[in-house]
């Protein structure tokens, strides 16, 4: 099966992608990630193949304070701008991230099945649950259930706009304006990161996390007998600023650490400024420090998270905006989780001292990584899609 992956290249998406091609390829599939340009030759050092993206960046007249108009407008013009490109691939299917939608249209327009990749939970609205984003739990009882009510009212109006934004820019590309939806929504999660819905779609399937290494690097840890820490700064632009620059200068060993701990910073780029003997700041093969890690601070991306709970480490989660919010909730409720918001050196030196002193947070982690086991494989969820379009 011959497959075109479409996905921007923010780390949480591109990753993600270039992980679902590693995944086709390994099952014998021919996969093609369309991409942006910096991230090309990452995938195609992965060993799968990568062609540019076109229209990525923003055009004269792009409102993108509007995310609707960013999702939608832009969508339809690179649907159309890469619908070429796309259709010389001669996929037999489709694969379009949730958030770079021009990969779903560019289908519609080429008469090709597709099917939407999310890069996290399921963020469609429910009957049943508070409006996404609001980081609450369901409601319980009369109260709760009024105030869900309530909330979804009121965020239900920018859902319908959205739809009339998507029906718009078909009908401007000559789709009709009626949105079919894909085959099947990969939500690239793990079940213990779900919130039960009365109205699950009928063709999402819960696929579990999809993680790349970007790098083949490994930090080395400073010398010492403590605890390990890993730092992962948010990679969005939503994220909490200034995590790394805190946690150097508030968790000393002796002080807020235990003596003899050691702190790990994994990011894309190096150190800004000294780093202290007890501390690594630069790119390193994350699931290999989260292997010796007793404790993660993250902004509360999703894939960190995942990463994190698929390793059996318990965090403390620092989120920014976007959905950061909402995933920081759900782990501080499923009980692997300290949150700290604002970020401050009290606050952020009381969650490490709880996390690491407590076994129960650690025993939560486990648990909800073990929950992989539940998930489908998202190849065979293709495959058997696309048999049953055929």
């Amino acid at each position: 099966m011959r497959v075109a992956v479409v996905a921007g290249p923010d780390p949480g998406h591109a990753f993600p992608a270039i992980a679902l091609c590693l995944r086709f390829l390994a099952a014998g599939d021919t996969p093609t990630l369309l991409t942006g340009r910096k991230r090309l030759d990452v995938a195609r050092s992965a060993g799968t193949d990568a062609v540019e993206l076109g229209g990525l960046e923003p055009a004269t007249g792009d409102d993108d304070a509007d995310s609707g108009a960013k999702i939608h407008q832009r969508a339809a013009r690179m649907a159309v701008l890469n619908r070429q490109r796309i259709g010389d691939l001669a996929p037999d299917l489709v694969i379009s991230d949730s958030i770079t939608t021009c990969g779903g249209l560019a289908a519609d327009l080429l008469g090709l099945p597709w099917i939407e990749l999310n890069t996290h939970p399921l963020y469609r609205p429910s009957k049943g649950l508070p409006p996404l984003g609001s980081g609450l739990a369901p409601g319980a009882g009369l109260r709760g259930r009024l105030r869900d009510s309530a909330m979804r009212g009121l965020s239900a109006r920018s859902w319908r706009s959205g739809l009339r934004q998507r029906s718009a820019a078909r009908v401007e590309i000559g789709l009709p304006a009626a949105d079919p939806g894909p085959l099947r929504r990969l939500i690239a999660t793990l079940p213990a990161l779900e919130v039960p819905r009365p109205d699950w779609p009928v063709e999402a399937v819960v696929v579990g996390p999809l993680h790349f290494e970007p790098t083949t690097s490994v930090l080395q840890l400073p010398p010492g007998e403590g605890p390990v820490v890993v730092v992962a700064p948010s990679t969005a632009n939503t994220g909490a600023s200034g995590l790394t620059e805190l946690v150097l200068k508030t968790l000393v060993p002796g002080d807020v650490l235990p003596s003899g701990a050691r702190v790990a910073v994994s990011r894309l780029d190096g150190p800004d400024g000294q780093v202290p003997p007890w501390a690594v700041v630069g790119l390193g093969r994350q699931d290999e420090l989260l292997a010796a890690a007793d404790l993660l601070i993250c902004g509360g991306g999703h894939g960190t998270v995942a990463k994190s709970l698929l390793a059996g480490v318990p965090m403390v989660v620092v989120p920014g905006g976007g959905d950061q919010w909402e995933i920081a909730n759900r782990v501080v409720r499923q009980g692997s989780a300290r949150l700290v918001r604002p970020l401050a050196a009290a606050a952020l030196a009381v969650a490490t001292r709880e996390v690491l002193g407590s076994p129960r947070y650690r025993e939560a982690a486990r648990r909800a990584g073990a929950s992989v086991a539940q998930v489908a494989d998202p190849v065979r969820v293709c495959h058997e899609a696309l048999d049953v379009s055929a």
